[in-house]
Parts: C-alpha cells; structure tokens; sequence
C-alpha cells in the first residue's frame, strides 16, 4: 500500500516536472503529458480500490437499505473526483469558464442523483407524519 502510493506521487511529480518542461516549448504537448499521467493514476487507483468497493458492497447488503442507495453513493463519489480532475485540468490550462463549466456540471449531476433518494425520504417522512 505504501509503496503503491509512493509510486503513485512520485509519477505525478515527474509528471509536473515534464508538465512544466514542456510548457516552454509547446503548452499542447504539456497539457497532453499532465492528462496522460492523470489517466494512468486514475486507471491504478481503481484497479486498487476496487476490491474495497467489493468488501463494502458486502457490508452494505447485510444491512435492510436497497442495494440502489449503495450503487448512488459510489456514482457520486465518481462524479466529485471526475469533476475535480476535470476542473483542475482545465484550470491548469488557463480555461477557468471551462473549469467552473465543469464544476456546475458535477453539481447538477449530483442533484440528479440524489432525486430518488430525496423522493424515498419525504415519501418515508409523509408516511410517518400522517
């Protein structure tokens, strides 16, 4: 675990170096060395973390809660780090309307998620008040 994550930094901090390297010459080629790490990282990330995901899916469907709550809870978790990644590559590049496009983007996506379980919750609250 500890040397996975120190592999993980260290392929982002010479990923940065590279970054800034290539910024002198060509900002595209930078800009396409940073997006590349980051897809590398993310793809390790979730080799790593999925039997995690597995274990708390278990622990999840020995409770009496619908397995859909669980499944809406690692969507949102995907959005927020997907739009974080985005939004910070598109700052990175100088595009901040596209970052905060993005940002709005991930909020909205995560509202729309959370309708079902807002419905269930006021249908669950109007039964126990009438």
């Amino acid at each position: 675990m500890m040397g996975d994550t120190v592999s993980a930094a260290a392929l982002c901090v010479i990923g940065a170096v590279t970054a800034v390297l290539l910024k002198q010459y060509c900002r595209e080629h930078a800009l396409m060395s940073s997006i590349a790490i980051c897809v590398m990282v993310i793809l390790a990330a979730l080799a790593f973390v999925s039997p995690a995901i597995e274990k708390m899916e278990a622990l999840f469907g020995r409770t009496s809660l619908d397995k859909t709550y669980f499944k809406a809870l690692i969507k949102a978790v995907g959005i927020c780090y997907m739009t974080g990644i985005a939004s910070d590559i598109c700052r990175d590049s100088g595009e901040h309307a596209l970052a905060s496009a993005a940002e709005i983007w991930g909020r909205i996506a995560l509202l729309l998620l959370a309708l079902p379980m807002i419905d269930s919750l006021l249908s669950l609250i109007t039964g126990v008040l009438e």
